[in-house]
């Protein structure tokens, strides 16, 4: 049985796992940066153990430091969180090399899916080859990582070479893999992904899709759940196409599977081995707790034979310390105050006084509402964002309700190139 678990990560994630450990009875252990040091995360666990250094390759992409923090601290389990070093293989290893309960899935299955490239293979298809005019529009992409790094979208023959030679340059930097592919760019396709649950008993659970087609630089701004406007038929595909990815790398543990959805076709793009961002809106929908499924997973409980029915619908808004009308840039300084409307859930990693630095990711809060309906969900997070306290830098908050009353968006038209064509009106001035 897991008594103590360090999450090895900070911020949101950090504090939305111990808020789940707290209520099970397992001791947290934090881990954080010198800049991290007065960190929500940080004062909520019930240790916390520091990393020198500010930079994330110094201190949260450093596993075997945060292996002996775990050793050091009495944690019997490690959970990665998301990002850093969620994804990777060799951490998971050396969790487990060191005695402790790896909260994820297993290293061979982090790996068969890190590789865009396998992946594809693994679910029977395969990227491009030699591209031609008939190909156009075409997506290069890192083979390994995400969050649109490496990414670029490629409309003439002549931009191909170009393309391929700075994703590649970008991925080496972000990944420390340089290997890219390419593959069909679906224009107007939405973003629809699936949450999966597995235990080590062999079963496999598809819980419900998220669509999170409103996306700024290819990383997501506002998810929701389920996907609407799905036919029955591709709903069932999509599934059927989750529990596959899984099974084929004899998954365990929450993790996604990720498509582009065109009309009635779907187009596979990845499995996520790991807990994602806007996994809340699946948790309100079926009234679970993933990280506590996690939990279980991981000291070997099986899972009942079919997931709990899916109510209502649910929807998410990132908060970022950004201003989107500037080419998105990140703001810093001091977050006086941060109050949120009730009934509202709130995920955040900052409190009224806490600094918002250069160092790490500016989101700051992900706001979740759910409702018997899209529409109601919507509206109360449209209201509860438009009521929020939010005195310190500039925020998206603006953004994220004009996003949520937009007619494309309400009435489900939206696609992957929601901002490209709306930013400019969705950022201007109001007329008073």
């Amino acid at each position: 049985m897991i008594t103590s678990v360090l999450v090895a990560n900070r911020g949101e994630i950090a504090c939305r796992v111990f808020r789940t450990c707290g209520e099970l009875g397992i001791r947290t252990v934090a881990v954080y940066s010198d800049a991290d040091a007065n960190a929500l995360h940080a004062r909520v666990a019930d240790a916390a153990v520091r990393l020198p250094g500010a930079a994330p390759s110094d201190t949260y992409l450093r596993g075997d430091l945060i292996v002996k923090a775990a050793l050091a601290s009495g944690a019997d389990a490690v959970h990665p969180g998301y990002g850093f070093l969620s994804e990777n293989a060799d951490f998971a290893r050396a969790v487990l090399d060191a005695g402790l309960v790896w909260i994820g899935p297993p290293p061979e299955a982090i790996e068969a899916m890190a590789s865009k490239t396998r992946a594809k293979q693994l679910m029977g298809l395969a990227p491009l080859g030699e591209v031609t005019d008939t190909d156009l529009p075409v997506l290069v992409k890192a083979a390994a990582g995400g969050g649109g790094r490496g990414m670029r979208v490629v409309r003439r023959l002549e931009e191909l070479d170009a393309a391929l030679e700075s994703a590649r340059t970008e991925a080496a930097s972000a990944f420390g893999d340089g290997e890219v592919f390419v593959e069909p760019y679906v224009e107007n396709g939405r973003h629809v992904e699936v949450q999966i649950l597995a235990d080590t008993h062999g079963t496999v659970w598809a819980l419900g899709t998220r669509d999170c087609s409103l996306q700024r630089r290819h990383q997501k701004v506002i998810e929701e759940a389920p996907a609407p406007d799905l036919t029955p038929e591709l709903t069932d595909s999509l599934h059927e196409m989750a529990v596959r990815a899984a099974r084929a790398v004899d998954y365990t543990g929450a993790g996604t599977v990720e498509f582009l959805v065109a009309g009635d076709k779907a187009h596979f793009l990845e499995m996520n081995t790991r807990l994602q961002v806007e996994h809340p809106v699946t948790e309100a929908v079926f009234g679970l707790d993933l990280v506590a499924e996690q939990l279980r997973v991981a000291e070997g409980h099986r899972l009942p034979d079919e997931p709990p029915r899916a109510r209502g619908h649910a929807v998410e808004a990132r908060l970022y310390a950004e201003d989107p009308a500037h080419d998105w840039a990140p703001q810093t300084g001091t977050l006086h105050r941060f109050a949120v409307p009730d009934g509202v859930r709130l995920d955040t990693g900052f409190t009224d006084g806490d600094d918002i630095g250069v160092h790490y990711d500016p989101m700051l809060a992900k706001l979740i509402t759910h409702a018997p309906t899209r529409a109601e969900a919507l509206r109360k997070l449209a209201g509860a964002l438009e009521r929020a306290t939010l005195h310190g830098p500039p925020t998206n908050r603006d953004l994220l309700v004009r996003s949520l009353r937009h007619e494309e968006f309400t009435t489900a038209r939206m696609d992957t190139g929601f901002y490209d064509r709306h930013l400019t009106t969705l950022t201007a001035p109001p007329p008073d």
